[in-house]
C-alpha cells in the first residue's frame, strides 16, 4: 500500500514556502473555523495569534468606533492576518470580523516572531505581500473616492469571490453599507441594479454571484490593479 499524501495547503504564503520551512511550520499551525461575523481582532488589543486563511474572507475596519466604521481591506487565502506582528507592532488599529465563512491555520504570535527572525523565506514573502495589501488599500480608497456605487460593489464581489470556494455567501446590509461607505437605501439600490441584470441574487442576508462575466464587465479598473498585485 502507497504511502498516504499529506493534503494540499491551500494558504499561498504557507504552500510558498520550502517543503523543510513548512514542515518546521506546521507543528506550530492549527486549524480553526472561521466563523461568520467573528471578531478576531480588536483595536488597541494584543495580538494573541495570527491567521494563515485557507478559504473565507476576513474583513479589515478602520473607523470612529465600533459603530463607524469602514472596510479597507480582505485578507483570504492568499495572504495572512498578523501583519502587524511581522513589522514589530503589538496591536492593530484595525478591526478584523470573518466575512466569509471558511477555515485557518492559527499560530501563536510569539511563535510567529520567532519564525521570522530566522533567516528563511517567511519574511520575503511577507514583505510581498505586505505590498500587495498595501497596493490593495490605496486603491479601494481611490475606488470609494471616484466611482459609482455598482462598480465598487462589482469589484468588492468580484475579490470576496477570489477568496470563496463557492458562489454563495452571507452578506447583511450593514455590512455592505460599511465596505462602500454609503447608506443602506444607497446600498440597497445598487444591489438591486446588478439582481435585475441578473449578475447576483440578494435576498435575506445572502448573496450568489449568477455573471462573474457581468460582474468583470461594469467593474471599474480597480479590481485588475489589485487583483495583479496579488501574490501568486
Amino acid at each position: 500500500m502507497s504511502p498516504s499524501k499529506s493534503p494540499p495547503i491551500t494558504n499561498k504564503l504557507l504552500a510558498a514556502l520550502p517543503k523543510k520551512e513548512y514542515q518546521a511550520l506546521r507543528s506550530q499551525l492549527e486549524e480553526i473555523p472561521l466563523v461568520f461575523e467573528e471578531i478576531l481582532y480588536k483595536p488597541e488589543v494584543l495580538i494573541s495569534d495570527v491567521y494563515f486563511p485557507n478559504n473565507g474572507v476576513i474583513s479589515l475596519l478602520a473607523g470612529l468606533n465600533e459603530h463607524a466604521t469602514l472596510e479597507v481591506g480582505l485578507v483570504g487565502r492568499e495572504g495572512i492576518l498578523g501583519l502587524a506582528v511581522f513589522m514589530g507592532v503589538n496591536a492593530s488599529q484595525n478591526r478584523a470580523v470573518v466575512q466569509g465563512t471558511g477555515s485557518a491555520m492559527k499560530m501563536k504570535a510569539t511563535a510567529f516572531r520567532r519564525e521570522c527572525n530566522n533567516g528563511g523565506a517567511l519574511p520575503r514573502l511577507l514583505r510581498r505581500y505586505t505590498h500587495s495589501l498595501l497596493t490593495q488599500i490605496t486603491q479601494t480608497a481611490v475606488c470609494n473616492q471616484f466611482h459609482s456605487i455598482e462598480a465598487r460593489l462589482a469589484r468588492w464581489l468580484l475579490l470576496t469571490h477570489d477568496r470563496m470556494e463557492h458562489d454563495e455567501f452571507q452578506l447583511t446590509q450593514e455590512f455592505l453599507s460599511n465596505m462602500l461607505a454609503v447608506r443602506r437605501e444607497c446600498v440597497n439600490k445598487a444591489a438591486g441594479k446588478l439582481q435585475k441584470r441578473n449578475l447576483i441574487r440578494y435576498s435575506r442576508g445572502h448573496l450568489k454571484v449568477l455573471d462573474r462575466a457581468g460582474l468583470e464587465a461594469i467593474c471599474c479598473g480597480c479590481y485588475e490593479i489589485i487583483k495583479d498585485e496579488s501574490v501568486s
